[in-house]
Order: structure tokens, then C-alpha cells, then sequence
């Protein structure tokens, strides 16, 4: 999936790191032959690749990204009580990850841009990455909440409040 970068840092072993909208990290090395970047050894560089995308793995993978904590939680839905966005389809924000959490019954989750269609129950969760359409469908009797998750790592807060300003 491709996510725009929205920083720059460096890991514990100075590697070079880009922050991407989604709030997973990647390393962005410049070691020719096998990678060719020779914009991230200038300040100049990698500041013109800000906003460029990068493809996310992890984002396809629907890995939450580290750092990411719990910080809200839906109520409580049902099948009765489920929103009619989340029946038809849905986004989170930029930087906003949330978490489909059954407590009985089954739900169907559907994300079309990733192929995914699957059956959630008490024993599987599933992620939803941020700005990717999503559609819940209830089979049967369900109730479910969904937690929602962000990050308080300086460098990506301060870049997504930037962004919505």
C-alpha cells in the first residue's frame, strides 16, 4: 500500500528512517547497487521527497505500527445498533488505526483494496489501517466495539496535526 512520507529520522544503529502518514517507519538506505537513494545524504534531499510515497508492507499486512497505543474505544454496537458508515463503508483518519474487537457472534469484514473478506468471532480481531475503506456486515447476532489507535511519538503527532491544520 502506498503511504506518503511524512518525516525523517534515524534508528539506533544511525540508519537512515522515513515516518510514513500511516505511522510505521521504513528504512530509506542508500547502498548502491542494491538501493539507489541518493536523496536521503542531503537535509536538501529528503526534504524534497516529503509528501513522495513509499509502498508500506506492514500497512498490507495490516501489522499495527509500534508506539501505536489504545486511546478510545467505540461503544458498544449490534446488529441493530451498528452505524449505517460502517455498514456501507468507512476511513479512519491519517494516522488513525482501530481494531474490530467481536465479543459474540460474527461479523463480516470487508476492505475491497486489499482483497480482504473474511469472518471475525470471539477468537480473531482484525486491524483497520488508516484512510482505507472498510465495511462491517453483521451474520447474525453480534456485538462488537472497536478501539481506536495513535500515536503520541513526537515527530509523526506533530506532523499529522500539521497536516490537519
Amino acid at each position: 500500500m502506498q503511504r506518503p512520507i511524512v518525516g525523517f529520522g534515524i534508528d539506533e544503529e544511525g540508519a537512515p528512517l522515513a515516518f510514513l502518514s500511516c505511522g510505521h517507519a521504513q528504512h530509506v538506505r542508500h547502498n548502491p547497487p542494491f538501493f539507489n537513494r541518493p536523496w536521503v545524504l542531503t537535509e536538501a534531499g529528503r526534504a524534497a521527497m516529503l509528501g513522495q510515497a513509499l509502498n508500506c508492507v506492514r500497512c498490507d499486512h495490516l501489522e499495527l505500527p509500534d508506539r501505536f497505543i489504545a486511546r478510545d474505544r467505540t461503544p458498544a454496537f449490534t446488529e441493530v445498533s451498528l452505524p449505517p458508515r460502517l455498514r456501507q463503508g468507512h476511513k479512519t483518519s491519517v494516522g488513525v488505526w482501530a481494531r474490530v474487537v467481536v465479543v459474540a457472534g460474527s461479523l463480516r469484514y470487508r476492505v475491497a483494496s486489499l482483497s480482504i473478506d473474511k469472518t471475525l468471532s470471539p477468537l480473531e480481531a482484525a486491524n483497520i489501517p488508516p484512510e482505507v475503506g472498510f465495511r462491517l456486515e453483521p451474520l447474525g447476532e453480534v456485538h462488537f466495539y472497536l478501539d481506536v489507535y495513535w500515536t503520541e511519538h513526537s515527530q509523526l503527532a506533530g506532523l499529522l496535526a500539521a497536516q490537519e491544520r
